[in-house]
């Protein structure tokens, strides 16, 4: 009797192990990364003349970047960057890229559908977005605090910063932390590390 009863305990362990493991596994993988808040909402045209939203990019993980076509400065490394995130997550429906133009006088969906022909943007998430000028500038300085701007002294009349933002399946801004705990807020899209740190990372976010 005292067996069965052994055995009637150690078979609801075991079944409760196999319930709670993966959610103890899945609790530590995602505390990894630190949750900044919620995406800043967003509308915009794609180059399909298609109207996209952030609620378009709900349930995936997608990166963000600030760009625009005629860039002469970093945007090529930026393009090259998120070709090779394009590569890595190629045909999963759970991924996403939203490039969005600080140039959309130019940077018509005509134009930018040329341009990610150009570039070979394949990846069906991949949007590269235009819109009204104030609302992306406002959209960028205010809601990502990610820096944009016009400059008719720089080349190619327009500044702006090469980082990507890491947005998870919940629509939140997700980043990694410094040696003291502090959130490093975005990735450097011009560099191979950062390139390095952001695959690594939605590898992560694709799994919670």
């Amino acid at each position: 009797m005292k067996n069965k009863s052994y055995i009637g305990i150690t078979f609801i362990v075991l079944i409760f192990g196999i319930w709670a493991v993966p959610k103890i596994i899945a609790k530590f993988q995602k505390s990894d990364l630190h949750t900044m808040g919620e995406v800043p909402a967003f509308e915009l045209t794609d180059q399909n003349n298609k109207t996209i939203t952030n609620k378009d990019y709900l349930g995936k993980v997608y990166v963000v970047e600030f760009f625009f076509s005629t860039c002469p400065t970093i945007c090529p490394i930026m393009n090259q960057n998120m070709l090779k995130l394009q590569e890595e997550f190629y045909g999963n429906p759970k991924f996403g890229i939203a490039s969005i133009t600080i140039n959309p006088a130019f940077d018509t969906p005509k134009v930018l559908k040329d341009h990610a022909d150009l570039l070979g943007v394949k990846h069906y998430n991949w949007h590269l977005l235009t819109g009204d000028k104030d609302y992306i500038y406002n959209l960028a300085n205010k809601g990502f605090n990610i820096y944009t701007g016009e400059n008719k002294n720089v080349a190619g009349g327009f500044e702006h910063s090469g980082l990507f933002a890491l947005i998870d399946k919940e629509g939140n801004i997700r980043c990694r932390k410094d040696e003291f705990g502090n959130p490093i807020l975005y990735y450097d899209g011009t560099t191979d590390e950062g390139v390095v740190a952001i695959q690594e990372d939605i590898k992560k976010l694709l799994e919670e």
